[in-house]
């Protein structure tokens, strides 16, 4: 089995919220939540007010270091359509989705339209168009899906969808490769409450259960989903957990690749 590594930037700024949603005020009841039970640290606490004051809700870079240090070809999603909370402006989904490329970082799209191929289609389109890239994949936002989504991906001309959260194989819809995930941060750290519900232990071991469910049922690929806003220090377990999560993989020799590895290796099958 080998392991591929994704990450969702749902936020950029924090400032893209005001007088659009009631996200920040939530997030800071919820860290005042976090901190009553225990969960956080007054320092992390310290670092998220900090990061109102930097109006930084993304850690693209810092992550990114992680990555090429550990030698984890991840691929980041990024949106150019607003819906559920994510509302950053196409100018700074357009200016990282460049910095991003010339970083060297594999780029998809994280997808807010999934009801009607003309919608999935535009949105297709101006990533396409912006990116300048003729190839690349989809995760949709909050992984939403109707019974013609993953059809009308296909028809579009995605690559690739990773927005299935199950423990099959890779396979196909089209010419289109939908690769199942199996690890996403937040089921991990924060289900089933709103607000961070484990201890670091605890998200390991739970981790180590799914890995060890998909050794068992002999999937080629574990794939895993991490918001890059977590990798902060205003996030001490999330980001500890992920630095753990590579590390224990790689203790266990599986090797990273990214989608597009995946899918010459599938097809040179």
């Amino acid at each position: 089995m080998k392991a591929i590594v994704s990450h969702d930037i749902d936020h950029i700024t924090i400032s893209a919220h005001y007088f659009k949603d009631l996200i920040v005020p939530k997030y800071f009841i919820r860290s005042f939540i976090e901190l009553f039970i225990g969960k956080i640290s007054l320092n992390e606490l310290f670092h998220r007010f900090t990061d109102l004051f930097k109006n930084q809700w993304q850690h693209i870079e810092d992550l990114h270091q992680f990555n090429t240090q550990h030698q984890v070809p991840a691929t980041f999603f990024i949106a150019v359509n607003n819906g559920l909370g994510l509302c950053y402006n196409l100018k700074q989904a357009e200016f990282w989705i460049h910095k991003m490329l010339q970083m060297g970082c594999r780029v998809g799209i994280h997808g807010i339209e999934f009801e009607t191929f003309e919608k999935i289609n535009q949105e297709y389109l101006l990533f396409k168009q912006i990116s300048k890239q003729s190839n690349f994949g989809i995760r949709m936002h909050y992984i939403r899906k109707n019974e013609h989504t993953f059809i009308n991906m296909a028809k579009a001309g995605y690559l690739f969808d990773t927005s299935e959260m199950s423990y099959n194989p890779p396979y196909k819809i089209g010419n289109m490769w939908m690769f199942p995930f199996q690890i996403m941060d937040g089921y991990i750290i924060e289900k089933p409450k709103q607000w961070q519900s484990k201890n670091l232990k605890q998200c390991c071991d739970e981790t180590k259960i799914i890995i060890d469910k998909a050794f068992d049922a002999n999937l080629p690929y574990l794939g895993i989903d991490f918001h890059d806003r977590y990798f902060s220090n205003a996030h001490k377990t999330w980001k500890n957990w992920y630095i753990w999560l590579i590390e224990y993989l790689q203790s266990q020799k599986i090797e990273f690749v990214d989608f597009n590895q995946a899918i010459k290796e599938l097809e040179n099958k």
